[in-house]
């Protein structure tokens, strides 16, 4: 099979190269999926960077990076239900802890970890459920109902962001969004009743004033060390800030005690680690918002097996309104 990899640090058009490897076996409890896409994530790019604290080197010899994509089972391995095969899947934690991801025209992995693609949703937008669908779900609905509730999503014209606010507005919420220029109207294209630029020195006052004056339930956080001090200010008594990431400011400071007297809640985000039953719970959720057409993940660019590098700097350079994904069979 063809397939992306790379075996250190660095530069995706240094790092990352075309090659051909023998087709994976699925072992007991696998199967072996024909990819159609790959998706790319900023945590495939970080990975393959070697930017994350602590890592000098890569974890494998050889790595197929990314995480996400969606396919056809062609084969199944021992224990597993034969009548899988011929089903469309999409697929989560591809790479996480393992050598070999979704970058290739195949993968063998468990087969908890290829959930069957609910009826009427494409390939493309089955590659971009594993992080930003997942995530975006889990941080709107991981603290459970939001009906009747103020949801503010940060960054709500990127890709997380945008799902945020889709499933927010499906799940009953009142949603305000913070975007900028083009971004704005993505979000509010999404469902956002209200969006207030990020920039803006009253941002707190405005998101106040588009809530009748009043502090939001739930915040969907995408940049924690920028926004905390704001998302105090803006955190109703016994709401919760969900955070899935701060690479802008990974370390910052905050007076605990304002939000202590809010008995407020930080619930940090990493999809990769959110327990099985948490996970099936919010593929159940997820699968439900696509079905009753309540949620469109956008594409903003597909690229060619050959030209992934190019798809990971698109990814790096950011400003983005959809998902970059790789279609392994070009």
């Amino acid at each position: 099979m063809r397939a992306i990899v790379y075996d250190r640090f660095g530069p995706a058009a240094e790092a990352l190269s075309l090659t051909d490897m023998p087709s994976p076996e699925p072992a007991a409890g696998e199967v072996l999926v024909d990819l159609a896409f790959s998706g790319v994530n900023p945590s495939d790019v970080k990975a393959r960077g070697g930017t994350r604290p602590g890592v000098t080197k890569p974890a494998f010899a050889q790595i197929i990076p990314q995480s996400d994509g969606a396919g056809t089972i062609s084969a199944v391995g021992a224990g597993v239900d034969p009548a899988r095969i011929g089903q469309p899947v999409w697929i989560w934690n591809g790479q996480w802890q393992r050598a070999f991801g979704t970058c290739a025209e195949q993968i063998a992995l468990p087969s908890d970890q290829a959930v069957k693609l609910p009826d009427g949703v494409d390939m493309q937008t089955g590659a971009s459920l594993g992080i930003p669908g997942l995530t975006a779900c889990h941080a709107v609905f991981g603290g459970g109902d939001i009906r009747g509730k103020t949801v503010l999503v940060q960054g709500g014209a990127g890709t997380v962001g945008l799902l945020s606010v889709q499933l927010a507005r499906w799940g009953g919420a009142h949603v305000i969004a913070t975007a900028r220029g083009e971004g704005a109207e993505h979000a509010r294209a999404a469902g956002a009743a209200e969006v207030v630029d990020f920039t803006d020195a009253g941002l707190v006052e405005k998101v106040l004033a588009a809530n009748n004056g009043n502090p939001v339930d739930r915040i969907i956080e995408p940049e924690f060390g920028i926004n905390i001090a704001a998302d105090i200010a803006l955190i109703a008594q016994n709401g919760t800030i969900a955070a899935y990431g701060s690479a802008a400011q990974p370390k910052t400071d905050f007076n605990f005690l304002e939000l202590m007297f809010k008995a407020a809640t930080v619930d940090a985000i990493l999809i990769y680690l959110l327990p099985l039953v948490e996970r099936h719970h919010i593929i159940t959720r997820l699968h439900d918002a696509l079905t009753e057409g309540a949620l469109t993940i956008p594409v903003e660019q597909v690229f060619a097996l050959s030209e992934t590098a190019a798809a990971h700097e698109a990814v790096e350079k950011g400003a983005r309104h959809g998902a970059i994904l790789v279609e392994v069979g070009k």
